[in-house]
């Protein structure tokens, strides 16, 4: 629906408000934008689609465009000497192709088939400065990734294996109830290199973690790609530090 809506009526920018006390929804996220404020992105917006494993920009790139996303999941990610370091996977409604000094600050490449919206950002930066409403709605999605940073930083400082997975699960089971997807099993689009380089552990210690959870019947896979919850109890130990300090935020 996500797609249909975006093709349709231009750009959507989905996140949580974080200036709202008391918000009923309970850091649920909406759509930020207005008709008119899709309509007129989507006039200085072009469609662009990328195959699984593209590479979108390299880090460093000349900064000219930022995207949204139609379809799709992108990872963001740089290099630390030899290492590859994953910062983020990215969902329709997601903007990417943040620069620092007139440069990517990350690489992105498409971790499925994307489609996104390609917008200019000299054209951007005059819509921002023309439109102080759809200025607001940028730094609260900002405001949003900001969150994500931190988490990301809090589920790395976990020394454990198996806790910095159950995080990351636990997380992409919320991704799906705010997107109103079914959350019966986990889906898992990014391959299990990518899961590895985000959790900052190796291929074999992830493996060992997925391994380990499964012999606890803690969790057991359908496919490489779809995870099930065997035991919520035990599940939900390994998270408690973490939904501990998330509460109150919304989780992208």
């Amino acid at each position: 629906m996500v797609a249909v809506a975006n093709r349709i009526g231009g750009p959507q920018i989905y996140a949580a408000h974080p200036w709202v006390p008391g918000n009923p929804e309970k850091g649920a996220r909406h759509q930020l934008l207005s008709d008119d404020e899709r309509a007129r992105l989507a006039k200085i917006a072009s469609i662009t689609r990328f195959k699984k494993g593209d590479a979108i920009y390299a880090e460093g790139d000349k900064a000219d465009a930022v995207f949204n996303i139609i379809s799709g999941v992108v990872i963001t990610h740089r290099k630390a000497g030899d290492i590859d370091y994953v910062a983020s996977f990215l969902y329709p409604g997601d903007l990417f192709g943040l620069s620092e000094e007139g440069c990517y600050s990350n690489a992105a490449r498409a971790a499925t088939p994307v489609v996104a919206y390609k917008m200019p950002l000299a054209a951007v930066r005059r819509a921002l400065d023309s439109d102080a409403h759809l200025d607001v709605n940028v730094i609260i999605k900002l405001c949003e990734e900001l969150r994500e940073a931190q988490r990301h930083a809090l589920l790395l400082a976990q020394r454990k294996a198996t806790t910095r997975l159950a995080m990351f699960l636990d997380l992409q089971e919320h991704l799906q109830i705010w997107r109103g997807e079914s959350a019966s099993e986990i889906y898992l689009p990014m391959n299990f290199s990518a899961i590895a380089a985000y959790l900052a552990m190796s291929p074999e210690t992830l493996s060992r973690a997925f391994r380990t959870m499964t012999l606890d019947k803690v969790v057991a896979f359908r496919n490489r790609h779809h995870v099930k919850i065997l035991n919520r109890e035990l599940f939900d130990r390994l998270v408690a530090d973490w939904r501990g300090a998330s509460t109150g935020d919304a989780m992208r």
